[in-house]
């Protein structure tokens, strides 16, 4: 599969699907299994939460969706295109087309103002100058940042500053909006504005899987896929799981 097949739309079916796979590491004559044979499937749209423990496997299995790593087997397929077996080049293609990813240290740059980090994913796009610079602002205006623009991140706040990792992870409309423990550096009121963005989005149309530990974040999404020892041991919708999470409090 060449990654130009994402310029158009993908076959009809799940946004993510996932069989068999398992991501193993050599540490000399050990073998150590970070993922074994997770099965996952996301729908486009949905809203959802990999949870569980430090050591689960669920930042492996984020790398994997995220196109950061690639599975030692198994198949995943993006939007119907099989990606699990491409090549570093085809992989960051399609990173800086289909999946606008938010991190826990919001990975900004210092010295540029919040429209040129937004603007950044946009800078090998072949897009004019202009074009780059109205995207950027749009994706500012989606995050109530707009009169923000020209500030530095030292000069914003951190729930600003995540409010502007989130414009630059949205300014290339991807199909997937994949966030890592978004709130970790975060205050809790903070915290609880970031997920009600993130809910707003979902309620746009946008596909969100947010990755955590956090119990009280994860039960913000409308799904809950829980990780443990490198295997799905739950799958399901929040409400049932607000239900067993609470009895277990």
């Amino acid at each position: 599969m060449n990654a130009g097949a994402f310029e158009s739309p993908g076959p009809s079916g799940p946004l993510i699907r996932i069989e068999d796979l398992w991501k193993t590491y050599e540490m000399g004559a050990e073998k150590i299994h970070a993922l074994r044979g997770v099965h996952l499937t996301i729908d486009t749209n949905e809203y959802v939460a990999i949870m569980g423990p430090s050591g689960s496997g669920k930042s492996t299995l984020m790398n994997l969706i995220g196109c950061l790593d690639t599975p030692s087997r198994g198949d995943y397929y993006l939007r119907g295109f099989k990606v699990s077996d491409l090549g570093d080049d085809e992989l960051a293609r399609i990173r800086n087309r289909e999946i606008g990813f938010v991190f826990q240290s919001f990975h900004l740059l210092a010295r540029a103002s919040a429209l040129k980090n937004v603007e950044l994913p946009l800078i090998y796009s072949g897009l004019p100058a202009a074009a780059r610079r109205e995207q950027a602002l749009q994706a500012l205006r989606e995050t109530d940042l707009e009169d923000r623009a020209s500030h530095r991140p030292n000069e914003l706040s951190g729930g600003q500053r995540q409010r502007v990792a989130i414009a630059r992870a949205l300014v290339t409309r991807p199909s997937l909006l994949l966030a890592d423990e978004p709130t970790g550096n975060l205050d809790s009121a903070t915290s609880s504005e970031i997920m009600d963005l993130f809910d707003r989005l979902h309620a746009e149309g946008k596909a969100v899987v947010v990755v955590t530990h956090e119990r009280e974040i994860a039960l913000r999404a409308r799904r809950i896929v829980t990780i443990h020892d490198g295997r799905v041991s739950a799958d399901l919708p929040a409400a049932r799981a607000t239900e067993l999470l609470g009895a277990a409090t």
